[in-house]
């Protein structure tokens, strides 16, 4: 029992004492459980959502055991349970209040061991209802992993008068969605209905009994019945029970074909020892093994008076605050939403009102501000750990970190680090787990891969290793933690794997397969110079999405061609006030001789939604995403958008070759004040004429494009704020950020709306939300009509690598099949016409 109890479900993964507020709550807090023990791709948890739609997992006797649907097993990563005990019980369906929430990832068949377990203590009511309450996880463990005697087989174990023979054909067995069709219909008759399996009878109306015979691919059952309609019960389930086989091979070759989906990683062709994680950044490298400690200096305690220390702390926490949304919001778009939303959580963090109290309180008795916030943090950060809680721990160490960040704003000499200024060289670092504060002075000329015990896809470790391009796997378990210092390994961050002490024939492998990756990036990195012109002659103009100047030298050393969006907002972000007219004159004009003459598109100050800016005094939104945010913002705020104009004005007048583009338009009144407000300040400084264009970032743009174009030079298309319109998902939603995909078909006809209607004015459109810089995307956009395609430096050469590979017509013909198309799914298993 031990060692399953500890593969299968570790204490770990049991959470005692929860309080869901429904159903939902309950299953999304179970599957994060999994999660965190990188059981399951996030992405299973919405299938575990979805199977309660088609079947109810309530087994009974307040015992359900979500599970996600059968095509969706290949995110399952390595089977395991997790457990949310909830005392005080969540109603699963009307009627029915569950106690004990059984969350189970199998990969195949294994899930019907866990069934019959469960069965059979369902069966055992006061152990059952003793589990309900229990304060021992263990218990619940011991109950879940491991086997109690057989039940005793049913005396009469002959057949009943009518039957059939049959052998089970659904690859998964009899699991619960097949069984409660069985149930269900077996009901519906008056004659008593039993399924034999050897010496073992169950009731055929009694999903519980059904269950517990555990039956498999290839068992072979007697179904029989007797009563007065014995026959046509027999006849009736037989039609249910043969009917459901094609949806369960369906379902089962679905995963199989999923899971077959070659992963563009490397296979070794010995097979070393390996430690099993999840891919969270892609690559291969070899290097040795160095394990990270946390290395903590101690926090000195200096007193101070009450109310200077109150103002220190406040400032601090104003600061920190500041920091993680410039930090979020440089993220999310980069990376994505869903990278972001750690900042955001961490964040929120700062607001919880018995922390501060806690330091607050700390402060009174005499300490000082830097220790009595220590000390508040490392005691809820303990109380959290202490529950033995993935989940909550994982909340622990964002308390930690976001704790680092507070404490370097009151005191700068505890900044932290010290734990990377002495790593080797071309070092796995492998460690429990990495926040950003770690990051923040890791050195990539010496670590070649990344690799943390726990975590997910989202975490800080996956953040920083595809900012960094750094292989790096997360969710590797307690075993990675036992790799001993100096083992040569290699890291796949493909595959999430680490395989340790590998032999020469890997070794040569591995050097062969980063050679050829070397290669590839080599050839796109000589070309990316070259203009992104298709195999028949069309030329579609590649820019870069930056901030600031110093990032343009980058940025062309990338293939840019100028910037096809520079955000302003950061400007104002990565501050704690608002830039003078001179400051944003400085910026634009450093900008433009960055540039040489190139073209640089400068958007106006886009505030509102995700992004809020502290110092702005901006009143709170129930839903920002819907409120005053860009253009609206401008329009209301004569103060933040004529100063910008006059800047951007004035660099005009010395030289500067910019455009001003506005955010967030979505009518014509709208593009009209703000072009005759932009005539104006133009007029009374002198200034040349500018184009002026607009983002189209919502339906209503889009769809009356042809009317905008009339007023405005250029169109650029934000491709993540259109599809959270067009879909109605926020895309700072973590649990909804899958779905927010800018290739669904509604997204993609709405950008050929906006080429068309543009088009009648001859006017161009360019792309610079997240979808220009995925390679299979541009080549949609570039199908569509789209001009120009505007990205993350890091982007661009693979872009325009997989454009000049291609012919404008087969491009054409894949948006057209694209915009034909049912879902987003069915837009990524397009292929370009030969």
């Amino acid at each position: 029992m031990a060692l399953e109890s500890t593969a299968l479900m570790p204490r770990d993964r049991v959470c005692l004492g929860a309080q869901p507020a429904d159903k939902e709550s309950a299953i999304r807090q179970a599957a994060q459980l999994l999660i965190a023990a990188g059981c399951i791709d996030p992405a299973y948890a919405a299938s575990m959502s979805k199977r309660e739609a088609v079947a109810n997992t309530f087994l009974g006797h307040g015992v359900a055991i979500p599970h996600g649907l059968g095509e969706d097993r290949h995110l399952v990563r390595r089977n395991g349970i997790a457990v949310l005990q909830v005392p005080a019980g969540v109603e699963w369906n009307p009627g029915q209040t569950a106690h004990l929430i059984v969350a189970i990832a199998a990969q195949s068949d294994e899930h019907i061991t866990i069934l019959r377990r469960l069965t059979r203590l369902i069966q055992n009511h006061s152990r059952l209802v003793t589990l309900f309450v229990t304060d021992d996880a263990g218990a619940i463990v011991d109950a879940l992993t491991t086997d109690g005697a057989d039940p005793v087989p049913t005396t009469d174990v002959h057949d009943l008068p009518e039957r059939l023979d049959w052998t089970v054909p659904y690859p998964a067995g009899l699991h619960a969605r097949p069984a409660s069709r069985w149930v269900e219909t077996a009901r519906s008759f008056g004659a008593r209905i039993q399924v034999r399996a050897g010496q073992q009878v169950a009731d055929a109306k009694n999903l519980v009994s059904l269950l517990q015979l555990g039956l498999r691919v290839g068992d072979a059952v007697v179904i029989s019945a007797e009563g007065r309609d014995a026959g046509s019960a027999l006849l009736r389930l037989k039609a249910v029970i043969n009917g459901l086989t094609a949806q369960e091979i369906a379902d089962a070759e679905a995963a199989a074909r999923r899971a077959a989906v070659p992963v563009q990683g490397w296979t070794p062709p010995e097979g070393p020892a390996a430690i099993a994680g999840i891919g969270a950044s892609p690559g291969v490298a070899i290097g040795v093994v160095h394990r990270l400690t946390a290395v903590e200096a101690p926090v000195p305690d200096h007193p101070v008076p009450l109310t200077e220390g109150g103002e220190q702390l406040h400032e601090a926490l104003s600061a920190t605050r500041l920091q993680l949304k410039a930090v979020a919001d440089d993220t999310a778009r980069r990376l994505g939403a869903a990278d972001a939303a750690i900042f955001k959580a961490q964040a929120e963090l700062l607001n919880d009102t018995d922390l501060i109290t806690l330091a607050c309180q700390l402060m009174v008795e005499g300490h000082g501000v830097a220790w009595s916030w220590h000390q508040a943090v490392e005691r809820m950060a303990g109380k959290l750990s202490a529950l033995g809680n993935a989940v909550l721990a994982g909340r622990a160490a964002d308390l930690r970190d976001v704790g680092r960040r507070v404490l370097a704003q009151i005191d700068p000499t505890l900044h932290g680090g010290d734990a990377h200024r002495a790593l080797p060289a071309n070092c796995i670092l492998v460690a429990s787990d990495l926040s950003p504060s770690d990051t923040a002075t890791l050195d990539p000329q010496r670590v070649v891969g990344l690799a943390t015990a726990v975590g997910g896809p989202t975490s800080h470790t996956a953040i920083l290793a595809r900012t960094l391009g750094l292989p790096a796997l997360v969710a590797g378990g307690a075993a990675l933690l036992d790799v001993a210092e100096g083992v040569e390994a290699i890291i796949d961050g493909h595959s999430g794997r680490l395989y340790l002490n590998p032999s020469m024939a890997d070794l040569a492998s591995a050097r062969e397969y980063i050679e050829q990756q070397r290669v590839a990036r080599a050839r796109e990195a000589e070309q990316r110079s070259l203009p992104a012109q298709t195999r028949d002659g069309h030329r579609i103009d590649i820019g870069a999405n930056i901030n600031l100047p110093e990032q343009a030298a980058l940025a062309l050393s990338q293939g840019a061609e100028g910037v096809g969006l520079m955000r302003t907002e950061f400007l104002f972000l990565e501050r704690g006030s608002t830039p003078s007219e001179d400051e944003q004159y400085q910026t634009y004009t450093a900008m433009a001789a960055a540039l040489g003459g190139r073209p640089l598109i400068i958007r106006a100050l886009d505030i509102g939604g995700d992004k809020q800016v502290a110092h702005l005094d901006l009143p709170r939104e129930d839903n920002p995403f819907l409120g005053v945010r860009g253009a609206r913002l401008l329009l209301r705020r004569a103060d933040l958008l004529e100063p910008q104009l006059r800047a951007l004005y004035r660099a005009a007048r010395d030289g500067a070759a910019l455009s001003i583009m506005f955010p967030m338009i979505t009518s014509v009144p709208e593009i009209i004040t703000l072009r005759q407000i932009c005539e104006r300040i133009r007029v009374a400084l002198a200034a040349p004429v500018v184009p002026v264009g607009i983002m189209i970032e919502v339906p209503a743009a889009a769809i009356q494009a042809d009317a905008l174009a009339r007023h405005a030079d250029f169109f650029s298309i934000g491709t993540n704020d259109l599809t959270q319109y067009v879909l109605a998902i926020d895309r700072q939603n973590p649990e909804l950020a899958a779905e927010a995909d800018s290739l669904h078909p509604a997204v993609l006809r709405l950008i050929r709306m906006t080429v068309d209607g543009a088009a009648r004015h001859q006017r161009w459109v360019g792309v610079c939300g997240g979808l220009a810089g995925d390679p299979f995307g541009a080549m949609l956009l570039a199908g569509l009509g789209v001009q120009e395609l505007s990205m993350t430096p890091r982007d661009i050469a693979a872009v325009k690598a997989r454009l000049r590979s291609v012919d404008q017509s087969a491009l054409r013909d894949l948006a057209e099949r694209a915009l034909s198309a049912d879902t987003a799914a069915d837009v990524r298993a397009l292929e370009p016409s030969a």
